[in-house]
């Protein structure tokens, strides 16, 4: 036997070790919940043959036989639960064969090469991952799926095993190849050999199921007797999850077994090209991250979803590619053939996760709608960095009026925009007295630079003002994920609330004044020195001069919110011609 198969048949008894460990565990449950009532039957039998007699025995045979219909309620209870309880599945795209049949024909080549079952369906996930999933359970089944169509087989009725789902990250379609897909893949289509057998898959059915019973009994009861329900609710939780716990370890380390025994299995499929996969998939993370929290994010509190998410990653990773010595080279792959080629409309697919994405990581709805609509790269620009910048540099200055802070005169002949022309008429006193709060980035300095300066009263207020408004968008429930191809739909978020996966912690009032400084001085730059925004795949929002990133912008503003120290931005805007005593269009 060679090395490799040794190290698979290792691996592969490791895990049914596990699984048996795992049945035993639930055998023995049954078995504690049965012992009452055997010692009740050996009572009663024992009283009818006339061995045992007296009023001591039979209060003895009356309690355990009280005793025994109680567990045996309780134990009924517990068993109901498990088997009605709804897994955890994963939200995700479902990607029907008519959609991918390429993909579909590559895994199933995949599968017969490593000599096991292929999956019975593919999805997209908007994460850099893969892994097989298990959804045999009915509640996620069409109702005339292959796990539920009855076949014949001897008179009897039974269901047909039905192999995992293949969850594959959408960011790996677009940025690998398809020689390096198919290698990234190897180890985890050989999982479906471990899954395919029988102590393996029930082992996984009961701690599935006792981690759906833990989490209904978390879940509010429904209904007027939601109180009455409360008490066997958190008894038939408290039983699950005394199980889960004995369950835990067995399960953790049979699932490594699995992987040990897929991963040797794989060793024979493009073993050398999986080592230059794995690299791409290190770097897939690295730029799917970057494109998430620094240019889907702003969009998304914008109330837009960029609308080509993988797409956008492959740019991301170029532009990484060209700044990181250490990326250099990877983007030579980039005239073979992508893998997202495998798919008949890669625009729907991306479309679709990037909506997923957007769920996932923000918590937006599950449809587009006037305050949710998707945004192009081209427009992202002046939909989303334009708008984002004007929108909070006109909350800042709300905050500034409601704090009572004096107006600043606004100067130069030719202001077009606000209270400019009141400014002229009345001049700056008069316009003091009538209440013309002109816009100009000036206003704002004097505040974070006098002797008595509102650094921390001002960032105070827009945290208020943010929660303020958080709190005012309507909320979302959770809805049901994209149709399968049956038409029916899948309800996979469950009772969690979303986002699921929140990208960043709240930001602290110190950061949230300073982005709403930048934002101010970068709509002062755009209308009085000819900057424009602009879109950087690495970093998000940008400010372009001269058709050029101006990325220094940071650090004076810093000095500014921070130091109370105008002298750094003064300069900045000098070298950039910025007016600060010009109003500014705010939305």
């Amino acid at each position: 036997m060679s090395g490799t198969g040794t190290g698979e048949e290792l691996g592969a008894q490791a895990a049914r070790a596990r699984a048996l460990a795992l049945l035993r565990i639930r055998s023995r449950a049954t078995a504690v919940a049965l012992l009452p009532a055997a010692v009740a039957v050996v009572l009663l039998v024992a009283a009818a043959q006339g061995r045992i007699g007296g009023g001591g025995w039979d209060a003895v045979r009356w309690a355990v036989t009280a005793c025994a219909a109680v567990v045996l309620l309780g134990a009924a209870a517990v068993s109901v639960a498990i088997a009605r309880a709804r897994p955890a599945v994963s939200p995700t795209v479902p990607l029907t064969e008519q959609a991918a049949p390429d993909l579909y024909r590559l895994v199933r080549d995949l599968a017969d090469r490593l000599d096991v079952p292929a999956p019975s369906a593919i999805a997209l996930t908007p994460d850099c991952d893969s892994w097989l999933e298990d959804r045999t359970h009915r509640s996620a089944q069409p109702a005339e799926s292959p796990a539920t169509r009855p076949a014949a087989s001897g008179g009897r009725r039974h269901r047909a095993p039905v192999a995992p789902v293949l969850v594959i990250g959408s960011p790996f379609l677009w940025w690998m190849r398809v020689a390096e897909l198919r290698a990234v893949l190897a180890p985890v289509v050989a999982g479906t050999g471990p899954a395919a057998h029988p102590d393996i898959a029930a082992a996984r059915r009961f701690v599935r199921g006792l981690d759906g019973a833990v989490a209904d009994a978390a879940a509010p009861a429904p209904g007027r007797f939601s109180g009455l329900r409360r008490v066997p609710r958190g008894l038939v939780g408290w039983i699950a999850r005394l199980l889960l716990r004995s369950c835990r370890g067995h399960a953790a380390a049979m699932e490594r077994g699995v992987a040990a025994a897929a991963s040797e299995r794989a060793q024979a499929v493009d073993y050398g090209l999986r080592i230059a996969a794995q690299e791409q998939v290190g770097l897939a993370y690295a730029g799917w991250d970057r494109l998430l929290t620094r240019v889907a994010l702003p969009a998304w509190r914008m109330g837009r979803w960029p609308s080509r998410l993988d797409a956008g990653v492959v740019s991301a990773l170029t532009e990484l590619s060209r700044r990181d010595r250490l990326a250099e080279g990877f983007t030579s792959r980039l005239g073979e053939r992508p893998a997202c080629d495998l798919l008949e409309e890669p625009g729907a697919a991306d479309e679709a996760a990037s909506l997923l994405a957007a769920r996932l990581f923000h918590g937006g709805p599950a449809e587009t709608g006037p305050d949710w609509s998707p945004v192009d790269w081209q427009q992202y620009p002046e939909e989303v960095v334009d708008r984002k910048w004007r929108t909070e540099a006109a909350r800042l200055l709300r905050v500034l009026d409601a704090m009572g802070v004096r107006p600043a005169p606004a100067g130069g002949p030719d202001e077009a925009v606000g209270g400019a022309g009141a400014v002229r008429a009345f001049g700056a006193r008069g316009a003091d007295a009538v209440g013309v709060a002109v816009p100009t980035l000036a206003r704002v300095v004097e505040q974070l630079t006098g002797p008595d300066g509102r650094g921390e009263e001002l960032a105070a207020g827009i945290s208020a003002a943010v929660a303020r408004e958080e709190a005012a968008a309507p909320q979302q429930p959770p809805a049901g994920s994209p149709a399968t191809s049956d038409g029916d739909a899948l309800d996979f978020w469950g009772p969690d609330p979303l986002p699921l996966f929140p990208l960043q912690p709240p930001r602290t009032g110190t950061e949230l004044l300073a982005d709403h400084v930048a934002a101010m001085i970068c709509c002062a730059a755009v209308d009085t020195a000819g900057a424009a925004p602009g879109l950087d795949w690495l970093d998000g929002p940008a400010l372009l001069v001269d058709g050029e990133r101006r990325a220094d912008l940071g650090s004076p503003v810093l000095s500014l919110v921070e130091d109370g120290d105008a002298g750094p931005l003064r300069c900045w805007l000098a070298s950039v011609g910025v007016r600060t005593d010009k109003p500014v269009r705010l939305v």
